[in-house]
């Protein structure tokens, strides 16, 4: 049974489902990249009117749309596109890594501290409004991370980066000055 929850994005929202959708963490899928993606449900779901991203994580699944589809129309279409995948299959969407870049192992001190941070303090609070968070690089103090699912372009991203993950980073890795989205 497929349940959705509103997000702090009036054009987002998340999809959570009992079973796995994601066996090997969060995932995005974005239409204007969409001949990169090789599966063929994410695909299909990238090809619905008005489906601008989409996140793929373990227990949800969140969709950003345009403004000229309403979710009583796009709705109906997610679930039933959701329902009929786990009819027909009992592998989650995601099971494996090929054809997804991932991030590179480091063994700088300070980099592996941020991504721990990210990890467990602030990717847990920002998966509940149905939105992940990447590290991308640290340089001269700057935390240069991407916001996905329903934080892109988010009104309120800009205010939870500066006062959520830029504190939480600067209170647990004294190296960083500040962060900044992608």
């Amino acid at each position: 049974m497929i349940q959705t929850e509103a997000t702090p994005n009036p054009n987002s929202l998340k999809f959570l489902s009992e079973k796995t959708i994601s066996a090997i963490g969060t995932e995005e899928f974005q239409k204007i990249k969409e001949n990169e993606v090789s599966i063929p449900f994410v695909k299909e779901l990238l090809n619905f009117k008005g489906v601008e991203l989409i996140l793929l994580s373990e227990k949800f699944l969140s969709v950003k749309k345009t403004e000229e589809v309403s979710w009583n129309e796009l709705k109906p279409m997610v679930i039933s596109h959701l329902n009929d995948y786990f009819e027909k299959n009992n592998d989650p969407i995601l099971k494996n890594k090929q054809n997804i870049p991932n991030n590179a192992e480091t063994n700088d001190e300070t980099i592996n501290k941020i991504i721990e941070v990210l990890d467990t303090k602030i990717r847990p609070a920002v998966a509940r409004d149905g939105g992940d968070i990447k590290f991308k690089s640290f340089e001269e103090g700057v935390v240069k991370v991407e916001l996905q699912g329903s934080c892109s372009g988010c009104p309120s991203s800009l205010m939870t980066l500066k006062q959520g993950v830029q504190n939480l980073l600067k209170h647990y890795v004294k190296e960083v000055n500040s962060v900044e989205a992608i």
